[in-house]
């Protein structure tokens, strides 16, 4: 470190782009084979390491000065007929707050009966525009896809603020038997200054193998749902394990990539991971003994809900 540049200390905001992390968090805990979340902290980490290479400075000069989460949610009476969505939302939020990070929800707006986001990414490009401004941030990272931010970055480089770009690209087969295909808009990666392909970071840098790995929850941290404990404990099976005369019993057929079938007489049924109740869908295997509803998907096909593992 030669100059007063290098020697000098890098503030670093982080914008996350809540349903585009929450989508590559599902996709690497459930059909890529680490089958684990990304972490918030060991993304950081990963986040000023990048930066300390980019820049050409000392890691300890790298320094999250800022980190806000946006994204729509469920209402509290829509999450409370989800499972334990409210549950699970409470655990991420008490993630987010451990970290430092700052969370903006708008909620879902209603269009014909479907759940859309609208406003979030506006409200993402002003708060980062303004911050930049206010607290003179260094680097701007957008942990984002959409080429809507296309003027956030514009108006971010006339300020001199670097932005970097965390992007992944990845394809699957969904539980719909559709290819879901994830790409960063190529506008976006051609404006910013430092773009970043988290694929190939995550698959193919083996020089910094160790860092890579931490970007990913360890499964012993993993939080379980613990909702049902203390009523487990004090009722006798019967009252809790079969709520109604609705629940029906079956065994797990198949699992594969956040979904899988329930053995049933008639068809096997069809279950989603968010489906589940009092459990994660990585600690179901083929063979467990499980109770569950029967209801119909939009083509009318019988599907399982609400499905809780049988102790």
């Amino acid at each position: 470190m030669n100059n007063g540049c290098a020697s000098s200390l890098k503030r670093i905001g982080v914008f996350y782009d809540g349903n585009y992390f929450l989508q590559v968090s599902n996709y690497y805990n459930y059909v890529h084979p680490r089958k684990r979340r990304l972490s918030i902290s060991g993304l950081h980490y990963y986040i000023r390491h990048l930066v300390a290479k980019e820049e050409n400075v000392d890691i300890k000069l790298c320094k999250i000065a800022d980190a806000h989460y946006f994204r729509c949610r469920y209402s509290a009476q829509d999450a409370s007929q989800r499972g334990n969505q409210l549950y699970y939302d409470r655990v991420f939020d008490d993630i987010l707050m451990s970290e430092g990070v700052i969370t903006h929800y708008l909620p879902f707006k209603n269009n014909f009966g479907k759940k859309e986001e609208r406003g979030i990414d506006v409200w993402l490009a002003l708060e980062a525009f303004e911050l930049a401004i206010y607290k003179q941030f260094d680097i701007v990272v957008l942990i984002a896809s959409n080429g809507d931010y296309v003027p956030l970055v514009r108006k971010l480089n006339t300020l001199g603020t670097r932005v970097m770009v965390l992007g992944w690209e990845f394809e699957y087969t969904n539980d719909e038997g559709q290819k879901v295909v994830t790409k960063t808009s190529q506008d976006l990666l051609e404006e910013v200054s430092y773009p970043v392909p988290m694929h190939t970071e995550i698959d193919e840098n083996e020089e910094d193998s160790e860092i890579v790995d931490n970007l990913f929850v360890s499964n012993e941290s993993t939080p379980k749902p613990v909702i049902a404990t203390n009523i487990t404990a004090a009722a006798p099976k019967s009252k809790v394990s079969i709520a109604s005369e609705d629940y029906q019993e079956g065994e797990i057929l198949s699992l594969k990539n956040g979904y899988g079938f329930i053995k049933h007489p008639n068809n096997n049924l069809f279950f989603h991971y968010l489906d589940l109740q009092d459990v994660d869908f990585n600690d179901l295997m083929p063979g467990d003994p499980v109770e569950f509803t029967i209801e119909q998907n939009i083509h009318g096909q019988d599907v399982a809900k609400n499905v809780r593992k049988i102790e």
